[in-house]
């Protein structure tokens, strides 16, 4: 069963204001180069970057990569609280309601995860689509409900077909509930 809803890009989202919003275009700015600092392994530098991006405009994603990057240092109660702001922001942004079932699963919150990941699927702006599928899979198979993965991970593959890792794991779940 294909999920039905409209979806919105960044592009979408932001494209037309930021071109009469100059704090939103620094913001979008400032967002692109913690960015490449991220890739670059400076995590420091995008943390500051975010946080410069916020005090121009805050935007969800600014929030949601902020957190993302506290993760990355380990700091989950910071990086849930970004998350929290992102969706005050824009609660039709996706990728802070996936991002906080991670971090509760990181420490074994795993009933509240699941509904996380559930309110992400719904989520009308969300690019990677797939991942709370597959991360909702994750909280099933922790659970012991093999049948429910199963189903999660064949909604991600009419997502996203073509992602190896993905098939892969459908696979071996199938082949483990033969």
């Amino acid at each position: 069963m294909k999920e039905n809803f409209s979806t919105e890009s960044f592009k979408d989202k932001y494209e037309k204001e930021a071109r009469v919003n100059i704090d939103l275009r620094k913001a979008l700015d400032l967002m692109e180069e913690a960015e490449k600092s991220h890739e670059n392994g400076d995590i420091e530098q995008a943390i500051e970057l975010y946080k410069e991006s916020i005090a121009y405009c805050p935007t969800a994603d600014a929030h949601t990569y902020l957190g993302w990057m506290y993760s990355m240092q380990s700091r989950l109660e910071e990086a849930i609280e970004e998350c929290h702001q992102a969706i005050e922001v824009d609660p039709d942004f996706g990728n802070p309601y996936n991002d906080i079932g991670c971090y509760l699963l990181e420490i074994d919150e795993i009933d509240e995860a699941e509904e996380w990941f559930k309110k992400a699927k719904r989520a009308p702006r969300y690019e990677p689509r797939h991942f709370p599928y597959m991360n909702l899979a994750r909280v099933y198979m922790a659970k012991g409900q093999h049948g429910k993965a199963l189903t999660e991970l064949y909604r991600a593959l009419q997502i996203e077909p073509g992602e190896e890792t993905l098939q892969r794991q459908f696979a071996d779940l199938l082949a483990l509930l033969n």
